[in-house]
């Protein structure tokens, strides 16, 4: 009978896996293996502790170039009283590591004598003197390193579990030894499946699907210490999907079934584990990554009696990746005797509202900043199938199952993507979206500062602002009543905060048509034809208040334009919309328009701003970014863009104390 297990508690899953684990022997080390001490031993992890076999150094050895003596021999050794010492009987050269004589425990280096001649002269045989005066007494054992110092034989140098750095590669080597027991890399098969699929390469259209799943997992397989094993794409064929899936479970220790798995017809995946082994899960209460599969393929080799662990990973991307970090990693963790990656948190304020599905822990992307002492995280594009979110994302924040959400300024911990160091040269924009922007970011780059930000609108941005939750805000909000830009709403939103607007440029708004135009659209009037398509852009964009403002200028109802309140959040995906036939027109700028080989219509000239925390622009964090809007080599790429006018960028256009 079928035991289809849908939205089970993450925890629960997990623990059903280690329990099917156990019982087939496999919550263990899978196995051990001896390899050569040298640089690729670099990653693996130890199987076994590494214990001294030889102390480190074996000898007492000296530490500066110069004169092996006995201490005793230097006492009372003044300026104006030295002592004279004769070689080789009191005394004898030795270079740094050389062994001491038997009889020696000091060493004088050799700045610190005077070689002397057979008449008690100054010698220039500075190495083989007859004699050396010496005019500083030593104690014991000064610039030596005596046996021991370092390793001591017997003594634990690693212990199991260690992922093995060079330095430890060093140390188990000083101390004698030229191999190192280690855990063998498990072997994970990755089987992307999906007759829409083509492989990475090929010309694709309308319904193909690029196969890149199998790329990342197989990514973080190998940065997780395992051996990916990519196996060609598998047509919606269950026969040859459960023979590619019994060749791939007899071959590896675990297999990854990259498909989806919705209930339905097509959901093979989750007839194949039931029909070749047991089916432990179907469907975790974790968004993204819901419909995974947790199972176990019998008879790993015919007649053996044992079994191969199967994940079925789900297809959206984001939902792909994430299923490597919340099962893969550990599991992998537990077969190489190692312990489970942990990521550095950060305490961090939300920026925004956050909802949540009631009766699932929600993974939410997030961009971070600092801003003066806080730590702000900016949720980053919904979607599971949005991998660009994950490329953009800073770390992670889990809103647990049952709180529905979380609001604006709440207290999270951030599971970061990335170091500190980054974190901390990192500027945060919040607000309108523009193209020059992504421009920007990459010449800063080159400026050890990164640009992250979270399109929310111009309005949304300078309510950041307000908050003290960004270090700028993209803006570009017409007055109907003066004609200005930014101004009227810095004051309206802004009324008691500090700021500086400066000007980054001017650019056209039209609008975005498909190539040829067949439906005739050259102006705003013809948005509210019967049959015409339009995408809006979302609440508080700018580009929505130049709408509204030129549509009652017109006298056009909104509600008599089609698609009115179809909304997007940024003009590259206005310009999506359009190109995949999701709508007919959009408003947005020419070098969206561009970039999606649309045909645009223009009709207006606008001012885009960036408006700065007085604060934060006077902080050394951003001067690079204002570096960067007068460097001639930018302006030109900016320029370079459809639709856009340098003229004004880099203008101080308003100081508000």
């Amino acid at each position: 009978m079928s035991i289809y297990l849908h939205d089970i508690p993450l925890k629960q899953a997990q623990a059903r896996l280690e329990q099917a684990l156990r019982a087939a022997g496999l919550w263990r080390v899978l196995g051990v293996e001896d390899i050569p001490l040298d640089e690729n031993a670099r990653g693996r992890v130890l199987a076994e502790p590494v214990w001294a076999k030889i102390s480190s150094p074996h000898y007492h050895a000296a530490a500066m170039d110069g004169f092996a003596v006995r201490a005793r021999d230097t006492d009372g050794a003044t300026m104006t009283a030295p002592v004279v010492l004769r070689c080789p009987e009191q005394t004898v050269y030795v270079d740094t590591g050389d062994p001491l004589p038997a009889w020696a425990n000091a060493v004088i280096p050799i700045e610190n004598i005077e070689p002397l001649d057979e008449r008690g002269e100054l010698s220039a045989r500075a190495r083989a003197p007859y004699a050396i005066r010496v005019r500083a007494a030593l104690p014991p054992w000064k610039h030596v390193r005596p046996l021991g110092e370092d390793m001591v034989a017997t003594q634990l140098v690693l212990p199991a579990g260690q992922v093995l750095r060079p330095v430890d590669l060093g140390a188990a080597a000083g101390c004698g030894h030229a191999t190192l027991r280690v855990a063998k890399k498990p072997q994970i098969a990755i089987l992307p499946t999906g007759t829409e699929l083509k492989p990475i390469g090929e010309p694709v259209t309308a319904g193909d699907i690029i196969e890149y799943n199998s790329v990342v997992l197989a990514a973080q397989v190998s940065e997780w210490g395992g051996v990916p094993v990519r196996y060609p794409i598998t047509p919606d064929d269950i026969e040859a999907l459960r023979a590619r899936v019994i060749e791939a479970a007899r071959d590896n220790d675990l297999v990854l079934l990259l498909a989806g798995s919705s209930a339905g017809s097509e959901d093979f995946s989750a007839q194949v584990v039931e029909s070749l082994g047991t089916l432990l899960v179907h469907g975790v209460a974790v968004r993204p990554g819901h419909p995974v599969i947790l199972g176990m393929i019998d008879e790993r080799e015919p007649g053996s009696g044992g079994q191969t662990p199967i994940i079925g990973v789900p297809g959206y991307p984001v939902s792909a990746a994430l299923t490597g970090e919340i099962f893969i990693e550990p599991l992998l963790a537990r077969w190489l005797g190692r312990r489970p990656r942990q990521p550095l948190v950060v305490q961090a304020t939300l920026t925004r509202k956050l909802a949540s599905p009631a009766g699932d822990d929600d993974y939410v992307r997030v961009a971070v900043g600092k801003v003066g002492e806080r730590v702000l995280a900016a949720p980053l594009r919904r979607g599971a199938g949005v991998i660009s979110s994950l490329v953009r994302a800073d770390g992670i924040v889990i809103v647990p199952a049952g709180s529905q959400g979380l609001p604006a300024g709440a207290d999270v911990r951030v599971r970061l993507y990335r170091s500190p160091h980054e974190i901390e040269r990192s500027i945060l924009a919040i607000g309108s979206h523009d193209m020059t922007l992504d421009l920007l970011a990459q010449f800063l780059a080159g400026r050890d500062r990164r640009l992250t930000s979270a399109n929310v609108g111009s309005l949304g941005g300078l309510i950041a602002l307000r908050r003290g939750e960004a270090h700028l805000a993209g803006s570009h909000l017409l007055d109907p009543q003066t004609g200005e830009y930014n101004l009227s709403y810095i004051r309206q939103y802004l009324p008691d905060t500090p700021v500086v607007v400066v000007a980054l440029v001017g650019r056209e708004q039209g609008l975005l048509v498909p190539k040829g135009n067949l439906k005739a659209i050259r102006s705003l009037e013809d948005l509210a034809r019967e049959g015409v398509r339009f995408v809006n852009r979302q609440r508080g964009a700018g580009t929505r208040v130049l709408l509204d403002y030129q549509l009652s200028k017109l006298g056009i109802d909104a509600a008599a334009i089609g698609g009115y309140d179809q909304e997007e959040y940024t003009h590259l995906a206005v310009a999506a919309a359009v190109a995949s036939g999701r709508a007919d027109c959009g408003l947005g700028i020419a070098a969206a328009a561009h970039a999606l080989n649309l045909e645009f219509i223009p009709l207006f000239k606008e001012r885009y701003d960036l408006v700065f925390l007085r604060e934060e622009y006077n902080r050394p964090l951003v001067a690079p970014l204002l570096e960067v809007l007068r460097d001639a080599s930018f302006q030109k790429a900016v320029s370079q863009l459809p639709g856009y006018d340098i003229a004004p960028m880099g203008r101080i256009i308003a100081e508000w104390e």
